[in-house]
């Protein structure tokens, strides 16, 4: 069984910003994650907001992260963690890989998209439903597609389909709007984004199980290809489902150290409950857990 001081689960922004800062102070740890780094960042197709980036995409930036850690040697471990197991001091970390014994972890394992909930939505996934424009945008060249959300998200995917789409529709609920106002306007002033408010999509046209359209509630018809859904995020917490640990809605509840309520258990980024969830808090999160789990080793060996 592979031993560490400090496992940090999940790679993308908040994950590898506190294996960096877990690196520099010469404490032994492990990332372990299931997919490619980056997280949410490879679903973004323009950051403008990030200090030192006038402008970036999400892929690149989550690379420019990765080299860091790769360069500093820090061991990534492919794997998804399906369970911790509290054993004395120790923690244990199960992965569909490998178990790793730690004696602090830091949870960063990020959001997952919420679903519309619609009859053939997971069976158009990939096949017309899409979660990710900068994944998916380029297949919808010249075509029209529709995107439900009323977040930034949502608005920033508009504006970048709509350098690629003939035609985007742009469904929300106006009263639940809560996209900065700059993005409205922006999207607003795009020729080919048609908004379409509080006309919620009631039925998804299956083809030969590809996209075929969306019925709305009024009965009106969308000839999109493509749907792309941004209404917000889950915490995708598998890994503590059997721990008593505290939690509000959902999210992990932490203190101004990043601790959980398990002794030896830090949580940072989109895990935890919060008012902000940007790049931005996510690595200033990041760095203070890495500290505080710097600080708790030490005072092991005193």
């Amino acid at each position: 069984m592979r031993k560490t001081d400090c496992v940090v689960i999940g790679a993308g922004i908040a994950g590898m910003t506190a294996a960096i800062y877990l690196k520099r102070s010469n404490v032994d740890c492990v990332i372990v994650e299931k997919s490619a780094p980056g997280g949410v960042m490879n679903r973004t197709s323009q950051i403008d907001n990030y200090p030192g980036y006038t402008e970036s995409d999400g892929v690149n930036l989550a690379m420019n992260v990765y080299k860091q850690i790769t360069d500093l040697e820090v061991p990534y471990v492919f794997g998804a963690v399906s369970k911790i197991e509290l054993v004395g001091n120790k923690k244990i970390v199960k992965t569909d890989s490998e178990d790793i014994e730690t004696k602090t972890i830091i949870i960063a394992s990020g959001r997952v998209p919420r679903e519309l909930g619609l009859e053939h939505e997971k069976a158009l996934s990939g096949r017309g439903i899409s979660w990710c424009a900068i994944c998916d945008g380029a297949f919808y060249k010249d075509k029209e597609v529709a995107i439900v959300g009323g977040g930034n998200g949502a608005f920033e995917e508009a504006v970048y389909l709509a350098s690629i789409a003939s035609k985007v529709y742009m469904i929300y609920d106006s009263k639940r709007v809560r996209a900065d106002k700059i993005l409205q306007d922006k999207v607003e002033s795009l020729k080919n984004v048609e908004a379409v408010r509080d006309n919620p999509i009631k039925e998804l046209i299956n083809e030969n199980n590809k996209l075929g359209g969306l019925i709305l509630e009024d009965g009106r018809k969308l000839d999109v290809e493509g749907l792309f859904i941004f209404i917000g995020y889950d915490p995708l917490l598998v890994c503590v489902k059997e721990l008593d640990i505290e939690r509000d809605s959902n999210y992990l509840v932490v203190d101004k150290q990043m601790r959980t309520s398990v002794k030896g258990i830090y949580a940072c980024g989109d895990v935890i409950k919060k008012d902000v969830y940007q790049l931005t808090t996510a690595v200033g999160e990041a760095s203070i857990a890495a500290t505080f789990v710097k600080k708790e080793l030490d005072m092991e060996k005193v």
